[in-house]
């Protein structure tokens, strides 16, 4: 199978126009802004895009425009896997595997109920699968409805199935990492970490890139992250490593609006509506934060001499 990218992958929001349908002015414009800011990927119809309050179609008229509008050089991995039934899951994929995508994401908690064990988890996962064009899948730690964290033995397992190579990885917790990353050695499968507190370290454990929300605010910084730490820089790693660890208390502010009236402030042509929160949700002390937040990126982005 088709290697995807390692490095930084936003999870792609969705922007809605006034009237609450998707704005494909402003899909455009953010794609060019993570173009434009170097990212190696991008996560689309995930949980920041704000898939369960998408319908089927508008997920799928999404997808098809992202990737009618995929940069140069993008590697492009996306799930929309929302629904309980299997036979529904392995329909909805394969209409999005049709449009080209590079890696199709699972997400963990659709595979079995908060009370059933791994064992049912990977049967469905199986049953799935299995049912699927020979693509890289993936896994994704979504939070909602419920969190269900990928356990050693079921990393094993997808390890020894050869299908899977992009994990989104949610557990905040590097011993928890550690073991995910003893027991996928020398397969294909690459821990992509969400949580920017721990991101430093589980780079230097053999993590392979960044995919969480911050990413929709300044990916360049990331990027830097991870590349410094690469090239043995760990001067520079350190500083930025105590950036981002801070700058990711924006993530329990009010996103996705935040994220949204950050990329305005960059010259995104967006509006701060979604369908998960209340824009005004986004009131004026925390837009100031926001401002304050952007405006210390970008002294950090002079410092480094980054885009």
């Amino acid at each position: 199978m088709k290697k995807i990218n390692t490095g930084v992958y936003p999870t792609m929001v969705t922007p809605f126009t006034d009237d609450n349908k998707i704005d494909y002015n402003g899909v455009k414009q953010i794609l060019d802004w993570y173009a434009g800011k170097g990212t190696d990927g991008i996560f689309a119809i995930c949980q920041s895009s704000e898939i369960f309050y998408l319908s089927f179609e508008e997920r799928l008229e999404l997808i098809k425009f992202i990737m009618a509008n995929k940069p140069e050089g993008m590697d492009i991995v996306a799930s929309g896997h929302t629904s309980d039934d299997l036979d529904v899951q392995i329909a909805e994929a394969k209409a999005f595997i049709e449009t080209g995508i590079d890696a199709y994401v699972f997400i963990s908690n659709r595979f079995a109920k908060e009370d059933e064990d791994d064992d049912v988890l990977l049967k469905n996962m199986e049953y799935v699968a299995n049912a699927l064009p020979d693509i890289p899948l993936g896994v994704y730690e979504c939070p909602y409805p419920y969190k269900r964290e990928l356990t050693p033995y079921v990393m094993k397992k997808m390890a020894e199935s050869g299908r899977y190579m992009f994990i989104k990885d949610t557990c905040c917790d590097l011993d928890k990492i550690q073991a995910k990353l003893d027991a996928i050695k020398g397969s294909d499968i690459m821990i992509f970490n969400a949580n920017g507190a721990t991101l430093a370290e589980s780079i230097r454990m053999g993590c392979e890139g960044y995919s969480g929300v911050m990413a929709n605010f300044h990916p360049e910084l990331y990027s830097q992250l991870i590349e410094s730490i690469k090239n043995g820089d760990e001067e520079k790693a350190e500083f930025l490593e105590n950036m981002v660890g801070f700058f990711s208390l924006t993530e329990c502010q009010c996103y996705p609006v935040n994220a949204k009236y950050y990329m305005s402030l960059d010259g995104v042509d967006i509006g701060i509506m979604t369908r998960t929160r209340n824009p005004k949700d986004l009131f004026d002390a925390r837009k100031k934060e926001i401002e304050q937040m952007y405006a210390f990126t970008n002294e950090i982005k002079k410092q480094y001499k980054l885009r």
